[in-house]
């Protein structure tokens, strides 16, 4: 398969960019490198498998460069990914989530691509559900721009589905969490207690410890990228986490266990917008796409933290 990644020197993109050459498949890389980091892909640097092309999916030519590479499948998680900077410029938010996916289509039908494989968000687009854990059967009620952005992404996508034949599936990851991930992002929280925790640094609380969330290991994630690929799925949209809701105070400890380090983080007023609870029902993923979590959260935090403590240092 010839797949072209956008977002592929972020976090989640750059784990899936190592999945499918691991898997045999030609890989293009395309990131602007807005949060992406060039160190992600620098392995890759002798690979004949691999082209990257730095781009941005805002005002880049994606026709020409569909149409230089052909990709047959492309999977798209360049985005804009803070949430509180969503509501604090939804235009900005909106250019990119919104609209960049729309030029996305518009060159990908142009150019012949079978499938795109587009990412939407578990954790933010049903708002704050009457069920946990939450199906895609929910109807969506998003709370952010952010949330909106990527919930018009879904609808765009499948209305070039009916319109041109364009495939498309939309994995709404749950938290993701693992090796690469930024410390200093917003959503990161296992990064950030990790990195705090082997500096000797405070560790943060937003509220009494009780919000939950859907942990789910960045392997598993990119698991479900790959299996989208395939002609399963057309227009679908699937939740991908575990169903296991783990607190804030939970999560915490986990990581201090792996650290070794101490497990009494400062609690902090509770910041505005921030869901109490988050957990995704998985079952259309297991059903559909064959896919299930193979990663324990102690096992994903103890993996995280070594990646951290081999590179930044304990």
């Amino acid at each position: 398969m010839r797949a072209l990644v956008t977002g592929a020197a972020g976090f989640i993109g750059s784990t899936l960019v190592d999945r499918l050459l691991a898997d045999g498949h030609t890989v293009v890389g395309l990131d602007n490198f807005a949060t992406g980091r060039a160190t992600n892909l620098e392995h890759l640097v002798d690979n004949l498998a691999h082209v990257f092309v730095e781009a941005d999916i805002v005002d880049a030519d994606l026709q020409a460069i569909f149409e230089q590479h052909r990709p047959e499948v492309i999977f798209h998680l360049a985005a804009q990914i803070d949430v509180r900077h969503s509501v604090a410029d939804p235009q900005f938010d909106a250019s990119v989530n919104v609209i960049g996916t729309l030029r996305l289509a518009e060159a990908a039908r142009l150019t012949g691509v079978r499938k795109v494989v587009h990412t939407s968000s578990g954790g933010s687009i049903y708002g704050t559900p009457p069920q946990y854990p939450t199906s895609e059967r929910v109807p969506t009620d998003p709370a952010s721009p952010y949330a909106a952005g990527k919930v018009a992404g879904e609808i765009y996508l499948n209305t070039f589905r009916h319109l041109y034949g364009l495939e498309c599936s939309h994995i709404a990851p749950a938290n993701v969490y693992g090796p690469r991930q930024d410390p200093h992002g917003e959503a990161g929280v296992v990064a950030i207690f990790a990195q705090a925790l082997l500096s000797g640094k405070p560790t943060k609380v937003f509220g009494d410890g009780t919000n939950t969330r859907d942990y789910v290991f960045v392997d598993d994630v990119v698991d479900a990228f790959v299996r989208a690929g395939s002609d399963v799925g057309g227009g679908q949209r699937f939740n991908i986490g575990t169903g296991v809701e783990t607190s804030d105070r939970q999560l915490h400890s986990a990581v201090a266990a792996a650290v070794g380090g101490p497990d009494d983080p400062e609690f902090h007023p509770p910041r505005l917008g921030d869901l109490k609870r988050s957990c995704l029902d998985i079952s259309r993923a297991e059903e559909v796409l064959g896919w299930r979590p193979q990663v324990e959260l102690a096992d994903g935090v103890r993996r995280t933290v070594d990646y951290f403590r081999r590179t930044h240092g304990s």
